[in-house]
């Protein structure tokens, strides 16, 4: 199997489908940040793998001091335009560029399964102050939806060894010993918006459908965009609703 840098040395990311693809997040996250990260106004947190800075809104909310730490540069870019009084910094989950013991809480939105080894958790673990806190966060497609269920399984025969969400290999990184088990909580979630951008766009943001060759990436969005024309709950329709499962996950640092 491919590492991770060597997955990413040819992805170039989509960040204009990043924007207007990729959804939010429900309120309900706010109180799961305030209450069980334990962020309030002044606390200093990474958002690790940050991307364009589309879950960067929630930390902002609770007045939170955001460091964000992204690897790409073109990432880095679009959080710049769109975060600009925030430091937003080049790193990796296994080098991240900041002090031992400097932060309160670390959260990774949509981006753990992408680097969940034990080289991460340790350099997670170095940065977090004592009893720091780490929350995962994930907006998962509703499948028990028809036709959000018929997106998934195109989008699935394209995923080959990419690392995913959905094959659970993640979790294994968080049985790293000077962490607490891990809690999980569930919120709903629907992005609505027009078909380009809540079904079309979103696919186009998808690291291993994005760094295909454009002659491969054209019969993907043209079953994409058959489903969207034929299939009776979305033919038609200038605004559709793709509900989501939101699941979010924290653990504790315990150990020094």
């Amino acid at each position: 199997m491919k590492s991770i840098r060597e997955m990413f040395q040819w992805y170039r990311p989509n960040t204009e489908a990043y924007a207007s693809g990729r959804p939010g997040y429900p309120p309900e996250v706010n109180d799961w940040l305030r209450d069980t990260l334990l962020i309030k106004p002044g606390s200093v947190v990474v958002d690790l793998g940050a991307g364009t800075g589309k879950f960067t809104s929630r930390l902002v909310d609770l007045k939170a001091k955001v460091v964000a730490v992204e690897p790409l540069a073109d990432m880095r870019s679009a959080f710049k335009s769109r975060w600009p009084g925030i430091d937003v910094i080049e790193g990796r989950a296994e080098e991240i560029p900041l002090l031992a013991s400097s932060v309160d809480a670390v959260v990774c939105a949509q981006a753990f399964h992408l680097f969940a080894n034990e080289e991460a958790m340790k350099e997670i673990h170095r940065i977090l102050k004592p009893g720091g806190r780490l929350g995962l966060i994930w907006n998962l497609r509703d499948t028990s939806v028809a036709w959000v269920k018929a997106l998934a399984d195109i989008v699935t025969e394209q995923a080959g060894e990419h690392p995913r969400y959905y094959s659970g290999e993640w979790r294994k990184a968080l049985s790293y010993h000077k962490f607490s088990p891990i809690n999980e909580k569930h919120f709903r979630y629907v992005h609505s918006g027009a078909p380009e951008d809540v079904i079309v766009n979103r696919v186009r943001s998808i690291s291993f459908i994005n760094g295909l060759p454009a002659e491969q990436q054209a019969p993907i969005f043209e079953r994409i965009r058959q489903l969207v024309a034929t299939h009776p709950d979305l033919a038609g329709r200038e605004t559709v609703e793709l509900p989501y499962d939101t699941a979010a996950f924290h653990t504790v640092k315990i150990l020094p």
